[in-house]
């Protein structure tokens, strides 16, 4: 039995397994985190495997087709995003056209939201697994190399004739130690020197230490359709044992990236697995996305450890805004978080989002006003994208602000995030254009200029991570974003 899981192509340095699927400003390219544990566990169990990342390898839908036609797979895995979905069905139906006896599986945030509304679309897609799907792929490959009963899958909608099947879900995995580590799969099958993180010392490896996440943001789309609001955590030594093969078997790598929806949910485990890395000698930098919460004993531990930075969504600077997310954070809070996290000498990369539920002029400029009173080591401003599946899209739909139901214009032609949502006060053109002025009002005061050319004379090894981020970032950063704003009839 053959299994060829593949993240489609699409437009180059597409992103397509970030939480906002595009190619971004900074170059940001994500590992194919979730595709590459379900490759690790059909590995594992016998099945042979092969893990294809076509926009990280630059690779057409010819060259997939090429690689399809080597390997003849009896099972094929095409990861999708909501963006993208148009182009994944459409590579779905390449592949059914090349190999008819194959079985076509769609997997992802965008299919777990709307699996119906998927498998209406395209006749060439055989099913799609729903949520965490490891374990799905593979008793699918197990049913299948059987001709057994798909209604035994547990976790997977088909189609059944003319009739679409939604067999039961999946539990979430409890023991997350079972699974291989990830890091294996990206040695036999990718190039980490592929991808790329601006928080993150380059070239990384990304890895997670936990799955789901129980803050009720209305916004994150990985906890309300893949992983779940249920906490689950891989043991200490687990994550530090392959933080060790990490750096016995990827020499190049100057950093590990916890991809946690955030790692720090428990600050008690946080300090442990700081203090194991210290006793085991672990000597990697390390980064992690964040929740404000962190005390300044935890974050001196983490830092002695190797954290150099975390990554913070502190979203708002109007506790109305922040309450109407249920970000169920102040902005006390925050500015204690970065007290506490210059003092123990951590980085911050701050996110702010324009267009959330209550914005108004006044709220996006007291978000500006925040961004520079916290001053974090680096800064994004956008405006929110809402995906199918989260609390946000389907406020958004009731209040009719969202401004097209076409899931391609998701994007601009050149693939950036695109802005597809209004407020009841403010235009999407609003949005942009406040975060195009926002990013130019923080990343160009003088202060803030000097600060960054002392930070890479006096850490050199910032260098090689700023100059690769800034090379398109500062593009978008003088030009602004190629938007107009649309002609009221």
């Amino acid at each position: 039995m053959k299994v060829l899981l593949i993240n489609p192509p699409y437009l180059k340095k597409f992103s397509r397994p970030q939480r906002s699927p595009a190619v971004t400003k900074s170059g940001t390219l994500y590992f194919p985190l979730w595709l590459a544990y379900a490759t690790g566990v059909l590995e594992e169990k016998g099945f042979e495997v092969n893990l294809v990342d076509a926009p990280a390898d630059s690779l057409s839908i010819d060259d997939i087709i090429e690689k399809t036609l080597t390997f003849q797979p009896n099972l094929i895995v095409l990861d999708t995003s909501t963006p993208s979905i148009d182009n994944d069905v459409a590579v779905a139906r390449r592949l059914k056209e090349t190999c008819p006896s194959s079985f076509i599986i769609l997997v992802g945030t965008h299919v777990s939201a709307l699996p119906e509304e998927v498998l209406n679309k395209e006749n060439s897609v055989d099913a799609v697994a729903r949520n965490e799907y490891d374990y799905t792929l593979h008793d699918l490959a197990k049913i299948l190399s059987e001709k057994g009963d798909l209604k035994t899958v547990r976790g997977i909608s088909y189609r059944n004739g003319n009739e679409i099947i939604h067999n039961p879900g999946r539990p979430y995995i409890e023991n997350l130690n079972e699974l291989p580590f990830v890091s294996k799969v990206y040695k036999e099958f990718l190039r980490i020197e592929n991808y790329f993180n601006p928080n993150a010392l380059y070239p990384m490896v990304t890895i997670t230490t936990s799955r789901g996440c129980p803050f009720p943001c209305t916004f994150c789309v990985y906890p309300q359709t893949l992983m779940g609001r249920g906490f689950r955590q891989r043991s200490i030594n687990n994550v530090v044992e392959e933080m060790e093969y990490i750096t016995k078997n990827f020499p190049q790598a100057k950093a590990v990236f916890f991809e946690d929806d955030t790692l720090t949910v428990n600050k008690k485990r946080c300090k442990e697995l700081a203090e194991c890395i210290i006793q085991k000698k672990v000597n990697i930098s390390w980064t992690a996305n964040a929740r404000v919460g962190l005390d300044y004993e935890t974050m001196r531990t983490m830092k002695t450890a190797g954290c150099r930075s975390l990554c913070v969504g502190f979203e708002s600077g109007s506790q109305q805004v922040l309450d109407n997310m249920k970000k169920k954070l102040s902005l006390a809070e925050m500015e204690a978080f970065m007290a506490n996290a210059k003092k123990a000498g951590m980085l911050i990369h701050g996110c702010f989002m324009a267009g959330l539920p209550g914005e108004t002029k006044e709220t996006l400029q007291e978000t500006l006003q925040l961004a520079k009173r916290l001053n974090p080591d680096t800064a994004q401003f956008y405006p929110v994208m809402v995906y199918p599946g989260t609390e946000a899209y389907t406020w958004y739909k009731e209040k009719r602000l969202i401004t097209t139901d076409n899931f391609s214009e998701w994007l601009t032609p050149e693939g950036l995030h695109n802005t597809v949502i209004s407020t009841e006060e403010l235009s999407s053109y609003d949005l942009v254009r406040f975060c195009d002025g926002a990013r130019r009002s923080f990343y160009l005061r003088p202060g803030y200029l000097l600060y960054k050319l002392k930070q890479m004379i006096t850490h050199p090894r910032e260098i090689k991570r700023t100059l690769k981020s800034a090379r398109t970032f500062l593009k978008y950063l003088l030009r602004g974003s190629d938007v107009k704003p649309k002609i009221q009839c």
